[in-house]
C-alpha cells in the first residue's frame, strides 16, 4: 500500500490509455493550449496562432478558437499594446520606438501598435529619458565627456529614443553637473 487514495482510472498508465483510445478533438486541443497559454502571460492573437500552428492545429480550427477567445475577451490585442507599453516604458524606460518594434515582433497590428505609442506624449518621453541619464550619470564620472556622452547617449539609443532628444538630455545633464559642452555638437 502506498498510502495515497486510488481512484477509478488513476493508474499511471489510465491517462495515456485514454489518450490512444480517444483521440482528442483538435478545438478541444486548441482551446486547452490557449487557455494553458494565456493562464501565465497574456498573449497576442498572432502568439497563440503560431502556438497553435506549432502543435498542429488545422488553421480552420485554430480560426475558430481564436475567434470565440477574441469574442468573450481572452484575446485582445488593444488591451495587450496597452498594457505592454505602460509596463515596459515605466519598467524598462523604452521609448515608443522600440516599443511599437516590440510589438511589431508579437503581431500586433499597426494601428493597434500606434494608438497604443501614442499614450506616451513626447514630455513623459523625455522626462523618463532625464531619469535613465540621471542614474547613469555617476557611474560614467571619471570618464572624459566624449565618452561619458556616447555611453549615456548610447543606452537612450538603444532604448529607443530619438538621436536629439538624446543628446540633448545628456548634454543637459552634464552641464548640470558642471561638464564644459562646447563644441559637443560639433563632434557628434
Amino acid at each position: 500500500m502506498t498510502g495515497r487514495t486510488e481512484w477509478p482510472g488513476d493508474s499511471p498508465d489510465s491517462s495515456r490509455a485514454e489518450k490512444e483510445l480517444s483521440p482528442q478533438d483538435p478545438a478541444e486541443r486548441a482551446r486547452a493550449i490557449c487557455l494553458r497559454l494565456l493562464t501565465g502571460n497574456p498573449r497576442t492573437r498572432k502568439q497563440l496562432a503560431d502556438a497553435l500552428r506549432k502543435r498542429e492545429i488545422p488553421d480552420e480550427v485554430a480560426e475558430e478558437v481564436l475567434s470565440r477567445f477574441e469574442d468573450v475577451g481572452l484575446i485582445d490585442d488593444a488591451a495587450f499594446a496597452g498594457a505592454w507599453v505602460e509596463s515596459r516604458h515605466h519598467g524598462r524606460g523604452l521609448a515608443r520606438r522600440a516599443l511599437a518594434r516590440e510589438l511589431r515582433t508579437k503581431g500586433v497590428e499597426p494601428a493597434l501598435i500606434q494608438e497604443a505609442v501614442e499614450q506616451l506624449d513626447s514630455d513623459q518621453e523625455e522626462a523618463t529619458a532625464r531619469e535613465l541619464v540621471a542614474r547613469k550619470l555617476r557611474a560614467t564620472r571619471g570618464l572624459d565627456r566624449d565618452r561619458r556622452l556616447r555611453r549615456l547617449a548610447g543606452m537612450l539609443a538603444r532604448k529607443g529614443y530619438p538621436e536629439g532628444m538624446a543628446l540633448r538630455v545628456v548634454r543637459q545633464a552634464l552641464e548640470a553637473e558642471g561638464e564644459d559642452t562646447d563644441g559637443l555638437d560639433e563632434s557628434f
